[in-house]
């Protein structure tokens, strides 16, 4: 059984001495064991330097959202606020033209002359008349204009040969706008051809 044992044992030998990349495996083993260690380390680090990028990306996002959020709501504060108290300059300029209406009608309760009612009614027509205007308020103007349905509304139609056709001849009620946007249409009257 000693001899088996030997036999063997030469029969290796003689596999790895006639074999001549028996011991260059057993190096390249070892070699391919310490670049997979190597290879493990610098793996980990690339994980570990990624995880650190992301949970920095993730801050920075944390932080936008909240700053878009609190953005967001302030501008719904100020918004709020101005829906609220935007006509208020508005209000304080009128505060004056009212104190005038009430000072022209305790004027005129006892008077009989029809120029000093007149007067006051004009004083306090042109004091609103020139808030409004500062605010932007216009008149549309219909005199002997053509006839726009975007700023007039035809509530009668006149045959008639002394006007061109789609020409205003009457304003019913006065139209406003701001800016370009109309307020209230003006209710004309248009000519037609007969």
């Amino acid at each position: 059984m000693g001899n088996e044992h030997k036999d063997k044992e030469q029969k290796e030998e003689l596999k790895s001495e006639n074999n001549p990349f028996a011991q260059n495996s057993d190096l390249q083993n070892e070699q391919d064991s310490n670049e997979s260690a190597s290879d493990d380390t610098e793996c980990i680090d690339a994980i570990s330097s990624l995880k650190e990028e992301i949970e920095k990306i993730n801050n920075q996002y944390i932080r936008l959202a909240a700053d878009f959020d609190n953005y967001r709501k302030r501008q719904a504060q100020e918004r709020e606020s101005l829906l609220k108290y935007g006509a208020e300059e508005a209000l304080k300029k009128m505060i004056e033209a009212l104190d005038n209406i009430d000072r022209a009608k305790a004027s005129v309760e006892n008077v009989e002359d029809v120029n000093t009612v007149k007067e006051s009614y004009n004083l306090v027509f042109k004091q609103i008349y020139d808030v409004l205007s500062k605010m932007g308020l216009e008149v549309i103007d219909t005199a002997g204009k053509e006839f726009d349905p975007n700023f007039h509304e035809a509530v009668m139609q006149t045959p008639t040969s002394e006007y061109p056709e789609n020409t205003i001849i009457a304003e019913m009620q006065k139209g406003y706008k701001l800016g370009d946007k109309v307020l209230r249409p003006s209710l004309v009257n248009v000519a037609v051809s007969e």
